[in-house]
C-alpha cells in the first residue's frame, strides 16, 4: 500500500518532503485494514501548497487506488484546520490518534497529531461527556455485540469502536484501562469481521444468525463457539467501558469525593447485613462471610438493584470464589424472599443480573443459566439473546405485578420461560420439568412449582390460538381453559405473555396481536368463571393455638404480647387485648415503629377479644420491647404519624378494588407496593373512614403486597355501596 500511495506522488514531494504528507488514519493508520475497508486518508499541507497543486495531487492520489480496487476516504486539510475540526468533532481526535505517515513530511504528521492530542487532553473532563453521548445512541440504534441477537462488530456496544474509544480514555490520563486486554480483544473482534467480509463479498459488519457456520468455517471454529466466543469477547469490552465511565465519574465528582471521606476515613452506609455503600458502589464488608452466609450475594444483589449503584467489581469477584455451592434441599424462606426482591427490582436488575453473571455469580445460584447464557436466537424477532431476553421479560413483568394473583409465580417464570432453549426438543417442553426443578430448589411449595412448570409449558399457548385460531370459536377458549384450570393461573399466562412478547421485540406484541391475546382472555375467563361456586366466607374464628384470656382481666390499654422465633423465616408475633375501633392500626404502627417488616397478619375476633397474629421478617424480636411499644401505642402514648413519617409511593399507582359485598363483610382488595408504614396507613384510614376491620389477609410476594380485608361498619354490617366506594376512594388517596 505504500509503494502505491508513494506512486501516485509526484517525485518533488517524496525528494522535497517538506510541507505536504500523506496520512493513514483510522483504521489503516492502526493497521487494522481488510480487503473491503474504506482506506481513511488524510493529505496534510502547510500553506506553502497552493489549492491547484493539491487538488491535482488528491486526483493523482485516489484514482489510481479506486483502479487497484481500494475506496479511499481522503480529506485534505492544514495541520491549523485539522486542529480546529478535532476540536469540534471528537471522531477526528480519535481517528488521528493512531495516525502514521504513508508518504511524505513525516514531521508535519508528528507535530498535528500531538497538537490534538493534547487539546485533547486539556479539554476532555468535558469531551468525554459527548462520547458518552454519541454510545448511548449508538447503543440505541445497534445494540450491544453480547445481547444483541444481531450484533454489529464494530458500532454495538463492547464492539470495535469501544475499542477505540478505551484507547482515547487512556490518552486523556483521566483514566486507566488495561490496554493489553483491549487490543487482545480488539483483534479478536477483527478476525471475525475480516473473516465475515471473505464470506459476504462485501463491507459489512453484523453478524446475522445465518453467516455465522461459514464465518466459523472460514475460521476452522465450531459455529456455537465462535458466536458464543464474540458475545463473551463483547460483554467484556462493554465491561471495560462501563467501569471506565466509573472512573470518569469519579474523577469529575471532587465534591463528592470529598463527601465520601471522613476524618477516620472514607464515608461507609451500611445498606443490609455484610453489604455497604462506599464510593458510589455496593460492596461486601471485609467481615461478611460468603461462604457461611450465602444470602449476602442476594442481599447485595437487591440493596444494588432497589438503589441503582454499581456493584464493585472486586466484591462480585469475591461472592464467585467464596459462595457455596446451594445445599440440594429447597432454600429457606428468607432466600426465597430476596431471591423475589431481586426479580421485583425493576429496570434495576439488569445491570446487576449482568454485572454478576460477569462475574459467576449467577451460577452458584442458577447452573442451568450456562446453557442459556449469551445464546443468539435463530427467530428475526428476537431483539436479544436468549439469556438478556429472559432478564427484560422479568423487567417486564415486574410492571404487570399489579394484574395478577400471584407476582411472585410470574416473575420466576419469566426469568425461566426459555431455560429449554439450550437443550434439545421444543424449548416450552423440554423447559417445563427443568423450571419447575429450579422453582423447588428456590422454596416455592410442590403446587406452586408445578404452577411454574405449567406456565412455562404453555408460553406460547395463548399467541398461538390467538392468532391461528378463531377466538370466537367457544372451543379455543374452553381448550385454554383446560390447560390453565382456574382464573388465577389464566391471568399469571396472560400476563407472562405479554412480559415475553414485549421483551422480544416490536414486532411480537402489536396492538392487533395484543388485541387477540386480550379476547381470547377475556372469554377464557368467562367460561372459567360460568360454573364456580361463590367462595365461602374466610373468617375462621379465635385460632386454635392462642389462649382466650378473660375479658376482665384486660384493660383497654392492656395486651398480651407473644413470640414466636421462627428462624431465618422471621417470628410470629401475637397481640391479644379487646377489641376496639382502630386497634389493627394501632399495633401495626407499633410494630413499625419496632423496625419490624410486617409479611402477613392474621386478625380474629371473639365475644369483646382480638387476637392479631402478625409475621414478621426480623429473626430475633424482643418480645418486651414489642409489648411495650403495642402497650404504648394502645394508650395514645405514641405520635405514629410523627415516627413513622409516612410518604406515599412514588412507585406504580396502588390498586384498590371492592371485591364483593357478603352479608357478614365487604372484602377491600389492595395491590401496593410493600414499604414502611404500609398496614398502619391502610389501617387508620379504613379506621377514620370510621369502619372496623373483622378479619385480614395480608400476603407479601418481593416488594408487592397482596392484602384482603374483611371491613365492616360500627354495627359489625357490611358495607353498603355508597360506603365501600367511598372507603376505596379514601384508601387510593393515602397510598397514592
Amino acid at each position: 500500500m505504500r509503494d502505491l500511495v508513494a506512486a501516485a506522488l509526484p517525485a518533488d514531494v517524496e525528494q522535497a518532503g517538506r510541507g505536504l504528507a500523506v496520512v493513514a488514519t483510522g483504521g489503516y493508520g492502526r493497521r487494522e485494514l481488510s480487503g473491503r475497508n474504506d482506506l481513511d486518508l488524510l493529505v496534510l499541507h502547510d500553506d506553502s501548497w497552493g489549492s491547484d497543486q493539491v487538488a491535482t495531487l488528491m486526483e493523482g492520489l485516489t484514482v489510481p487506488l479506486w483502479e487497484a480496487g481500494w475506496k479511499p476516504d481522503a480529506s485534505v486539510r492544514t495541520p491549523a484546520e485539522t486542529r480546529e475540526l478535532a476540536a469540534r468533532d471528537f471522531r477526528v481526535t480519535f481517528a488521528l490518534m493512531d495516525a502514521r505517515p504513508v508518504a511524505g513530511d513525516a514531521a508535519l504528521v508528528v507535530e498535528a497529531r500531538s497538537a490534538v492530542m493534547a487539546d485533547w487532553r486539556r479539554t476532555a473532563r468535558a469531551r468525554l461527556q459527548d462520547v458518552r453521548a454519541d454510545r448511548d445512541t449508538r447503543i440505541q440504534r445497534s445494540g450491544w455485540v453480547a445481547h444483541s441477537a444481531v450484533p454489529d462488530l464494530k458500532a454495538s456496544a463492547g464492539g470495535l469502536r469501544d475499542a477505540v474509544l478505551l484507547r482515547a480514555a487512556v490518552a486523556s490520563w483521566l483514566v486507566d484501562v488495561p490496554l493489553p486486554e483491549v487490543e487482545h480483544l480488539a483483534h479478536a473482534l477483527l478476525d471475525v469481521r475480516d473473516a465475515l467480509h471473505d464470506v459476504t463479498g462485501r463491507h459489512t459488519e453484523k453478524l446475522l444468525p445465518e453467516l455465522v457456520p461459514d464465518v466459523a468455517r472460514l475460521l476452522g471454529r465450531d459455529p456455537e463457539e465462535l458466536d458464543l466466543g464474540v458475545r463473551a469477547v463483547g460483554r467484556r469490552l462493554d465491561h471495560l467501558v462501563t467501569t471506565t465511565w466509573r472512573r470518569y465519574d469519579d474523577a469529575l465528582d471532587t465534591a463528592g469525593r470529598r463527601r465520601r471521606v471522613t476524618p477516620r476515613g472514607p464515608a461507609v452506609t451500611p445498606l443490609a447485613d455484610g453489604v455497604v455503600l462506599l464510593g458510589g458502589e455496593v460492596v461486601l464488608t471485609r467481615d461478611a462471610d460468603p461462604a457461611g452466609d450465602p444470602e449476602v450475594a442476594l442481599r447485595l444483589a437487591v440493596q444494588a438493584a432497589r438503589r441503582g449503584y454499581p456493584i464493585d467489581a472486586g466484591s462480585a469477584a469475591r461472592l464467585a470464589r467464596e459462595l457455596p455451592g446451594w445445599p440440594g434441599g429447597p432454600w429457606p424462606e428468607s432466600s426465597t424472599r430476596l431471591l423475589l426482591d431481586l426479580l421485583a427490582s425493576g429496570e434495576g436488575l439488569v445491570p446487576v443480573w449482568d454485572e454478576l453473571d460477569h462475574a459467576g455469580v449467577v451460577d452458584h445460584w442458577l447452573p442451568e443459566w450456562a446453557a442459556v447464557r449469551l445464546r443468539g436466537s435463530s427467530s428475526p424477532v428476537h431483539t436479544w439473546t436468549v439469556d438478556r431476553h429472559s432478564v427484560e421479560a422479568v423487567v417486564v413483568a415486574s410492571s404487570l405485578r399489579r394484574d395478577v394473583a400471584r407476582p411472585d409465580l410470574l416473575l420466576v417464570a419469566a426469568l425461566l420461560h426459555d431455560v429449554g432453549k439450550g437443550l434439545p426438543g421444543d424449548h416450552s417442553v423440554v423447559g417445563a420439568p427443568v423450571a419447575e426443578q429450579v422453582a423447588r430448589r428456590w422454596g416455592l411449595s410442590e403446587p406452586d412449582a408445578a404452577t411454574v412448570g405449567l406456565l412455562v409449558r404453555h408460553h406460547l399457548l395463548l399467541p398461538g390460538l390467538a392468532v391461528r385460531r378463531d377466538i370466537e370459536d367457544p372451543a379455543t377458549a374452553a381448550e385454554v381453559a383446560a390447560e390453565v384450570g382456574s382464573v388465577e393461573v389464566l391471568d399469571l399466562l396472560a400476563a407472562l405473555t405479554e412480559a415475553d412478547a414485549r421483551a422480544t421485540g416490536p414486532s411480537a406484541w402489536t396492538a392487533w396481536r395484543a388485541g387477540l391475546v386480550r379476547g381470547l382472555v377475556a372469554k377464557t375467563r368467562a367460561a372459567l368463571q360460568a360454573d364456580v361456586p361463590a367462595d365461602a366466607d374466610e373468617y375462621a374464628g379465635w385460632p386454635a393455638d392462642v389462649p382466650v384470656p378473660s375479658l376482665e382481666a384486660l384493660d383497654a390499654e392492656d395486651a398480651e404480647v407473644h413470640v414466636q422465633e421462627r428462624g431465618a423465616a422471621g417470628a410470629l408475633v401475637t397481640v391479644v387485648s379487646r377489641d376496639r375501633p382502630g386497634l389493627m392500626a394501632l399495633v401495626a404502627g407499633a410494630l413499625a415503629t419496632s423496625g419490624l417488616q410486617v409479611r402477613s397478619v392474621r386478625l380474629h375476633t371473639q365475644d369483646g377479644l382480638a387476637a392479631s397474629l402478625w409475621e414478621v421478617t426480623r429473626e430475633q424480636v424482643e418480645a418486651v420491647r414489642v409489648g411495650t411499644r403495642v402497650r404504648q401505642a394502645l394508650a395514645g402514648g405514641l405520635d405514629l404519624g410523627a415516627r413513622l413519617a409516612w410518604e406515599p409511593s412514588s412507585g406504580p399507582a396502588p390498586r384498590v378494588e371492592i371485591l364483593e359485598s357478603r352479608a357478614s363483610a365487604t372484602l377491600v382488595g389492595l395491590r401496593t407496593t410493600d414499604r414502611r408504614g404500609l398496614v398502619w396507613a391502610i389501617c387508620r384510614t379504613i379506621a377514620e373512614a370510621g369502619h372496623s376491620i373483622r378479619s385480614a389477609h395480608l400476603t407479601t410476594y418481593g416488594d408487592e403486597v397482596r392484602d384482603v380485608f374483611y371491613v365492616v361498619t360500627a354495627d359489625g354490617e357490611a358495607l353498603d355501596a355508597d360506603a365501600a366506594g367511598a372507603l376505596r376512594d379514601r384508601l387510593v388517596q393515602a397510598l397514592r
